[in-house]
């Protein structure tokens, strides 16, 4: 047996219209394929459901008894169909989102902010993640995109450059003034000769493309100190415990601190921030909005602190 919804909705109008001419006015096609969408039905059922006569039509015995069955499927159908067309709804407004921990608690806050006051009807939902996870939660379609620095193109993912962060020195305000210039103010690389280095794991990108360019030290150097979590990092620079290199993504969060910043040059290094989507995916609703708002964003975030009077 294959009942179909419109049938079900036909038979139900012509029991409760009592004519088969006004039914199918209201279905919307001609009465001579309303009676043979009926004929179908019965013939499905093995019964007759309607006596019809040239006035009138009524329900058979067959007919009145499978009508409160009919009218509960449709019900029931009608609401299954209303509740998923409002999930369709919640989830056209809504954006999954897969990034690192650095990028999440570092550049994420802001951009969110500002894209919340122009789109308060989409909700963001958010995953923190180590960066290969990003990616497989991407390619299995979990989250609609990514986000991380990813410093290869991976198969599987369109690659999207939203901003290129220049890498920063960060020292300790009690530095000397022969080893550290006012802040804003470019600095080679040889600056960080033989310096107490605080970095980030050595497993991480950012730190092994840091590592690439650090000048090796005259005499070996004494371990330095590594932490996982960028304001760990800062608050250890401005403790004086050594000097650090991070992208200027962290500018923000060394003016919660009384840490020297300085573009790094000789040579300058950039580090790409991109957006990661599933190759040969639509994509979704409000992501190109979500993306605009961040090309607006990230540059503000790299701003250098103005210099203090003491500087």
């Amino acid at each position: 047996m294959n009942l179909s919804f419109r049938q079900l909705k036909a038979f139900t109008l012509v029991a409760q219209l009592g004519n088969f001419t006004r039914a199918s006015e209201r279905m919307h096609i001609t009465q001579a394929g309303l009676s043979v969408m009926m004929g179908e039905l019965e013939k499905q059922l093995g019964t007759r459901l309607f006596d019809r006569t040239t006035r009138a039509v009524a329900l058979t015995p067959a007919g009145t008894r499978f009508l409160p069955a009919a009218l509960a499927a449709l019900e029931q159908l009608e609401a299954a169909a209303a509740e998923l067309a409002d999930f369709g709804q919640q989830q056209r407004q809504t954006l999954r989102l897969a990034a690192s921990p650095m990028v999440s608690s570092s550049l994420l806050p802001m951009v969110f902010g500002s894209f919340r006051k122009t789109h308060p009807q989409v909700d963001i939902q958010l995953v923190d993640c180590a960066l290969p996870r990003v990616h497989t939660l991407v390619e299995s379609g979990e989250v609609d995109f990514g986000m991380g620095f990813f410093l290869e193109n991976k198969r599987g993912v369109d690659r999207l450059l939203l901003y290129s962060f220049h890498l920063m020195r960060l020292a300790p305000p009690s530095a000397p003034a022969s080893s550290c210039t006012n802040d804003n103010a470019a600095v080679p690389w040889s600056a960080l000769q033989d310096a107490a280095m605080i970095s980030l794991p050595a497993d991480n990108l950012i730190q092994q493309l840091v590592d690439a360019h650090l000048p090796k030290p005259e005499q070996p150097a004494a371990p330095g100190r590594s932490f996982s979590h960028v304001d760990t990092i800062i608050a250890m620079v401005a403790a004086g415990m050594g000097t650090a290199v991070l992208p200027t993504f962290a500018t923000q969060a060394c003016r919660r601190y009384e840490v020297r910043t300085n573009v790094l040059t000789h040579p300058e290094v950039t580090l790409g921030l991109y957006r990661i989507t599933k190759r040969g995916r639509p994509l979704p609703p409000f992501l190109e909005a979500f993306t605009a708002t961040m090309v607006e964003v990230l540059p503000q975030l790299a701003q250098p602190r103005k210099p203090s009077r003491d500087s």
